[in-house]
């Protein structure tokens, strides 16, 4: 299959270990952070790691989005079946998010709460029009590349003039979480995080193009590789990396340049910038309350708006005493570093984030990675 099969070579992955063996200085370590949750599946799926010499150390990130919402929003979502008794619609992720008082939108579900695993938006505004006695919310999650379908729900639900329709809007946005990484203490005055680049995400950068990173490769000096998911880009990417990080360079380089521009989608851009605006604060989970990190809805569809319909309030909530997830997150710790990871805390009963979906790191390490914990 084009663009696929072809990206996942195996003689070509070969020649690419040997070329980033080659030039990967024996006398230095090389740290990255592959932001996404796409890029830490890929490389624990393909075992990359084991291609890369001892001193090229990959850094999981904040880029799972169901990974980095918070419990204190999970609990707004079981609070709106349970307590508002709407019909609240989500990605199948976020239904095993744990939640407050061992709960999960999943286990509200079998408390009697009416919620319901949906594709994409365009299911729960259809799910709206077909119902219109019954309130319909969407839990709406996830990076820039899911927020323009949000926008498009909203914007058909006002030409629709539906009143039963409405969004619980947890949208966030890269570039903050790479901000909050760069200016944490671990990564600016500890030295406990050594970050030497980044893999900058896939699916994102087609929303927002490449130009957003060019401030944290000017402003603190670090490269960034933008790179698609298949096990060859990673590996380029890799190797772009080390070639800057030789050279000392510091650049936005774009590996994935079969879709992803300088620009990015400019429709899909304007789009969302009519629909939602910045706000000023939003907490994530391992990275506390990030200023202007997340989007709302601006006050022209404020009847769409779930927080403005419903009386939800918002309180945060601490991860579990044993969960290591908002570390992981922050690229302090890896999962095999948690106590309960792979003994408790089991993608068949997760108790942190970074468990529940195939693109948080504990998910991934524990899929593919952690017979090597044994050996």
């Amino acid at each position: 299959m084009k663009y696929i099969d072809e990206f996942r070579d195996g003689e070509l992955a070969k020649g690419l270990a040997e070329v980033i063996a080659r030039e990967a200085n024996p006398a230095r370590s090389y740290h990255f952070m592959e932001f996404c949750g796409g890029h830490t599946h890929a490389i624990s799926r393909y075992g990359v790691s084991d291609l890369l010499p001892a001193n090229v150390r990959m850094i999981h990130g904040p880029g799972c989005p169901v990974c980095v919402l918070p419990i204190g929003r999970v609990d707004q979502a079981i609070r709106l079946a349970l307590e508002q008794g709407v019909t609240l619609c989500s990605y199948g992720d976020c239904l095993r998010v744990p939640a407050s008082d061992s709960l999960s939108l999943m286990k509200a579900k079998g408390r009697g709460g009416d919620i319901r695993m949906v594709y994409s938006s365009a299911d729960a505004v259809a799910l709206a029009q077909k119902n219109p006695d019954k309130q319909v919310v969407f839990f709406a999650i996830g990076f820039e590349t899911t927020t323009p379908p949000t926008a498009v729900a909203i914007k058909q639900a006002a030409a629709l003039g539906l009143k039963n329709f409405s969004v619980l809007c947890c949208h966030v946005l890269t570039p903050s979480a790479i901000s909050s990484i760069l200016e944490s203490p671990e990564v600016r005055q500890w030295g406990t995080v050594p970050l030497d680049g980044f893999i900058g995400p896939a699916h994102v950068s087609t929303i927002i193009g490449s130009r957003p990173y060019e401030f944290f490769a000017e402003e603190y000096r670090k490269p960034v590789v933008i790179a698609g998911f298949e096990p060859l880009d990673v590996m380029q990417a890799i190797k772009m990396l080390i070639r800057q990080v030789n050279e000392g360079r510091a650049e936005v380089e774009n590996e994935f340049s079969r879709a992803v521009d300088r620009d990015g989608n400019l429709k899909a851009q304007q789009l969302v910038a009519e629909v939602f605006e910045m706000r000023k604060n939003f907490e994530w989970r391992g990275l506390n309350v990030l200023p202007y990190s997340a989007l709302r809805i601006r006050s022209q569809f404020a009847e769409f708006d779930a927080e403005k319909r419903f009386p939800l309030g918002y309180q945060s909530v601490a991860d579990h005493k044993a969960c290591e997830c908002g570390a992981i997150l922050r690229g302090v710790k890896r999962p095999q570093d948690c106590k309960i990871f792979g003994t408790v805390c089991t993608p068949e009963n997760p108790v942190g984030s970074c468990m529940v979906s195939s693109e948080g790191a504990c998910a991934a390490h524990y899929t593919y990675g952690r017979y090597k914990d044994v050996a």
